[in-house]
């Protein structure tokens, strides 16, 4: 099936997607403030959609998206940074998620979903949400299995006392 939007991570795709961002929302309550230290230099949605360029493009991480940021000209027009040289550093966009903590990001969810829920039709019998329940994870594929053949790996001298072979015989 050929989709009607353009492949995500393009410089089209973020145009089509850059007016759903809630700017006004975000600047107003999470405001720049003067902290009497550093110099904060990048508003509070220009921080989040540096986050959303995270999600949104082939990058892998947040220090990955920084470092490859100077030269992608269309990332930079999305998150609405003016100049090539100056871009925010991964201590930035840490400071950014801690000021703005998980209830922060459940109010730009709702923010972000109150369009789409209002355009439902409440009579209609079923609506699917996807489900974000956080799940264990099943590490046991990673265990080692097999004790080393030569010992403890990695230990040296006596070996820990509940590891100490037990004696024959008891003195008296």
């Amino acid at each position: 099936m050929k989709s009607k939007l353009p492949t995500t991570g393009t410089e089209d795709f973020l145009d089509l997607i850059s007016p759903f961002v809630p700017d006004d929302y975000l600047d107003h309550h999470w405001p720049t403030l003067k902290t009497g230290g550093r110099r904060c230099e990048f508003s509070s949605s220009q921080l989040w959609r540096l986050h959303l360029l995270a999600l949104l493009t082939p990058v892998h991480s947040i220090n990955m998206l920084v470092r490859l940021l100077p030269e992608q000209k269309g990332w930079r027009a999305f998150a609405r940074l003016p100049r090539q040289d100056q871009v925010p550093d991964v201590r930035m966009l840490n400071a950014c998620r801690a000021r703005l903590g998980v209830d922060g990001l459940r109010r730009i969810n709702e923010q972000l979903l109150a369009p789409v829920l209002e355009r439902l039709d409440p009579t209609r019998a079923a609506v699917a949400i996807i489900d974000a329940t956080d799940l264990p994870a099943s590490c046991s594929g990673f265990k080692k299995k097999h004790p080393p053949i030569h010992g403890d790996a990695g230990s040296f001298g006596r070996p820990h006392a509940k590891k100490r072979p037990k004696p024959m015989f008891c003195r008296v």
